[in-house]
């Protein structure tokens, strides 16, 4: 039992690790670009799996912060949102770099960024790329990912329903079999929108996603 016990205790430190996250990233410069050339930058695309669009907003505004930290001036999301609808550009148009050069050029910036998050569940994984609105051309790229809370509420959703399924089967393991799978599911649903935390765990993510960026100077 005690060898259960520590057992335990170890898997749900390690569950509290992916949970508050260890967010790593790296990130790559176009070599002697000057970077004080761009003096605005539009996000004009933040694709998700969330496919929620206040939490893909709010990702993007950690980006504007990170860009404000290193001198440049983000066209503020609404406005560029507002401008491509007028322009009938289709979300998906925005992903490639062609496009969203376009598209920087109706805004009329020098530089756009494209931000890219495939996954949302126990890890964040991000991309993100600045593009020359002039040619195309990808000035920087960095990577990065980190843990979410969504674990760790998974797995409490799942302690708690075993229990209950075990209470109301009289201690039977289908019945906290059954428990933990509803427990999970419930667990895991609940952190589709961001919470204080994931939101948190989704900035630290842009962080080191940004890390390498050059400041304009």
């Amino acid at each position: 039992m005690r060898a259960f016990k520590i057992g335990g205790v170890f898997a749900m430190l390690g569950v509290v690790c992916a949970a508050m996250g260890c967010a790593t990233g790296e990130s790559y410069s176009a070599p002697g670009f000057n970077f004080a050339s761009i003096d605005r930058v539009a996000i004009v695309e933040v694709e998700s799996a969330l496919r929620n669009r206040a939490a893909e907003n709010q990702i993007g505004d950690f980006f504007a912060m990170e860009l404000l930290r290193r001198g440049y001036t983000p066209i503020e999301r609404q406005q560029v949102q507002a401008i491509l609808q007028e322009q009938e550009f289709q979300a998906g148009d925005l992903t490639s770099d062609a496009e969203a050069a376009r598209a920087g050029r109706i805004l009329n910036v020098p530089a756009v960024l494209i931000v890219n998050m495939p996954s949302w569940g126990d890890r964040i994984d991000m991309t993100a790329k600045l593009v020359d609105v002039e040619d195309a051309s990808i000035l920087w790229m960095g990577s990065g990912s980190g843990g979410t809370r969504r674990p760790l509420r998974t797995a409490i959703g799942a302690a708690v329903g075993a229990g209950a399924g075990a209470a109301a089967a009289g201690g039977d393991t289908s019945g906290r079999a059954a428990g933990a799978a509803i427990g999970g599911a419930a667990g895991g649903t609940a952190g589709h929108v961001l919470s204080p935390s994931e939101a948190q765990a989704a900035q630290n993510v842009v962080r080191k996603v940004m890390g390498s960026l050059p400041q304009r100077r």
